[in-house]
């Protein structure tokens, strides 16, 4: 009996004698997993904590790309064309304002945006925005003018009754604008904000499109008279899930005879 109190005794003063022995102070990562060993230098402890760290999804990237836009909205001009000059009256002769004259409901303006980008500056509330896309102007006009090239002129048609004349340009464009987020901790749909800047515009296509009974469906495609660039003003309103966007161009679509600066506004559909 006393022999096998001893060794008892003796066994649980060599297990006191183990647990007083301190781990090594090291700490390993394994991806989001942190492992802690506690307590001082020691390579024989088996006392280890593991702790799981998880990534934070409601964080912001500093730079975030979206790939497809939407807009659809309408264009116009303001016209400043001298009509009595001999420019004028060289490209149009015999042309006034009311040669020009829209319908509006049918002037229609289409964008598609295919990568649209934000690059955070300040806290998420500053941003730098930029995107590449095409964009469609159509002009549909009210009376019987027909466009000639080369050279590039206009005159009106008193001959055929057009039922539909319609001049269309197509850009690629390129958007850089800074942004101010008044909401940046708050989801798309209840955000607020604006955005301002400028675009540049290469004109890679145009074309006027008419119809009527004694011609049928005609297009008229090649040169013009248009400028092949396009420098332009632009912003956007932010209103939650709602986009206004709105542009207005620096300078003339025509090179020469022809005064007319083009505009547009509508709405932007996309999740940026």
């Amino acid at each position: 009996m006393a022999l096998a109190i001893s060794a008892i005794t003796t066994t649980q003063a060599q297990t006191d004698t183990s647990a007083v022995i301190q781990p090594e102070g090291d700490t390993m990562r394994i991806g989001n997993i942190i492992i802690l060993k506690n307590g001082q230098p020691s390579n024989t402890s088996r006392d280890v904590n593991i702790q799981l760290k998880h990534r934070n999804h409601n964080r912001k990237n500093n730079n975030s790309l979206y790939w497809f836009a939407f807009d659809l909205g309408f264009n116009n001009f303001v016209d400043n064309t001298d009509y009595t000059s001999a420019e004028t009256q060289a490209f149009a002769p015999g042309a006034t304002d009311d040669w020009f004259n829209l319908r509006n409901s049918k002037s229609i303006n289409v964008n598609i945006w295919f990568v649209q980008g934000r690059l955070n500056m300040i806290q998420h509330v500053i941003n730098l925005r930029y995107g590449a896309g095409l964009e469609f102007y159509n002009f549909r006009f009210e009376e019987d003018i027909r466009f000639r090239k080369n050279p590039p002129s206009v005159y009106l048609d008193d001959e055929i009754n057009y039922n539909k004349n319609k001049l269309a340009m197509n850009y690629i464009t390129v958007p850089l604008m800074l942004n101010i987020n008044f909401t940046p901790r708050k989801s798309l749909e209840r955000s607020f904000g604006i955005s301002a800047g400028v675009s540049g515009s290469y004109l890679y296509a145009s074309r006027q499109k008419y119809r009527s009974q004694e011609t049928g469906k005609e297009k008229l495609k090649g040169n013009l008279g248009l400028n092949d660039f396009k420098l332009a003003y632009i912003g956007e309103l932010h209103l939650g899930p709602v986009q206004v966007f709105g542009s207005y161009a620096t300078e003339s679509m025509f090179k020469k005879g022809l005064d007319f600066t083009p505009y547009t506004v509508g709405l932007r559909f996309s999740t940026f």
